[in-house]
């Protein structure tokens, strides 16, 4: 995002006596990856945006803070679906001992009796 964009969204939780008070989480994780991406120095991003850094400091840290709780962890969440290929019943009986199984593109399946095994296949072919 562009300070000056972010500058206009904070303009607007600032009070009269100059503070800003009540900036919403969007603002915050807006601010902090702003923050997260500039290039030069504090003082000149505070500057940037038109702030001091007393007014920002207390700004960046609740939006840190607010990133360890995990509140902004939905912008980098990708999900992840796993297909489960139905084993036949003779398939399972028949090799329910078996460590690892490794499918390979072309749809063949490698079965090896151990991780080790899978380990060295995996060292070799790379």
């Amino acid at each position: 995002m562009e300070t000056q964009s972010l500058k206009k969204k904070l303009s607007v939780y600032l009070t009269d006596g100059g503070y800003l008070k009540n900036v919403s989480e969007e603002a915050l994780f807006q601010l902090l990856i702003c923050w997260e991406n500039w290039k030069g120095t504090s003082s000149e991003f505070y500057r940037s945006l038109g702030f001091s850094h007393r007014q920002m400091a207390g700004l960046i840290g609740k939006a840190k803070k607010l990133k360890r709780e995990g509140h902004f962890g939905s912008a980098d969440f990708k999900v992840v679906t796993l297909e489960e290929n139905p084993i036949s019943t003779a398939d399972s009986e028949t090799n329910h001992c078996m460590a690892a199984e490794m499918v390979l593109p072309q749809g063949k399946l490698i079965r090896f009796q151990s991780i080790n095994g899978l380990i060295d296949f995996l060292k070799k072919s790379a």
